[in-house]
């Protein structure tokens, strides 16, 4: 069944929609659904090396962009209805110190969180929720996002045929890994938030 995804993904891939697709798929990643733009930089790059450059940069901005509104909702919502609840339970003096020191570290936790498969809606939301400075945070999204996106583009662009054929031959195998990690980024996210 996999294989067959993989396949199907191959021909989308090849497709003249599938930068809006790609565009799409970054900006929901960045801020609502845990669907990350390598299942469809991967295989786009495969496909179409040539224009991995062009496609790193769709995922890069869709990213980005998806950021903001991931920002936001932590910024409108929190007021509206994290912040109540917090202090409910008496615990709105803790959140603030632990908006600060996340924001004192938050350009390093974005441009980290931007580079791993940790889910990257989690460091937006919490950014916006801790307010950070929304120019780090956008700084700090263009670096973390971009360096992922064109690493990835780069591997494909020059180690195009052997990382297919890898990619191929392991692909249940890195399946299960990916998923591993990203089950692990939630766990993480359980455990430090």
């Amino acid at each position: 069944m996999l294989k067959s995804l993989y396949d199907w993904m191959m021909r989308q891939a090849a497709s003249e929609r599938a930068p809006t697709a790609l565009f799409w798929v970054s900006f929901v990643e960045s801020s609502i659904f845990p669907s990350p733009p390598d299942v469809m930089l991967i295989p786009m790059a495969l496909a179409n090396r040539l224009k991995a450059w062009l496609y790193a940069t769709v995922a890069t901005v869709g990213s980005v962009i998806g950021g903001l509104l991931g920002y936001a909702i932590g910024y409108f919502l929190f007021d509206l209805v994290g912040q109540p609840i917090l202090d409910f339970y008496g615990y709105g003096a803790k959140f603030h110190t632990f908006a600060a020191q996340y924001n004192e570290y938050g350009a390093w936790i974005v441009f980290m969180a931007g580079l791993t498969p940790f889910p990257f809606k989690v460091i937006t939301i919490a950014s916006g929720t801790t307010a950070m400075n929304p120019l780090i945070f956008v700084f700090a999204s263009i670096v973390g996002r971009g360096s992922r996106f064109f690493a990835v583009a780069a591997l494909l662009y020059y180690f195009g045929e052997p990382i297919r054929s890898f990619i191929e031959r392991y692909f249940g195998i890195l399946t299960v890994i990916f998923f591993v990690l990203l089950a692990g980024g939630f766990a993480a996210v359980k455990f430090l938030f």
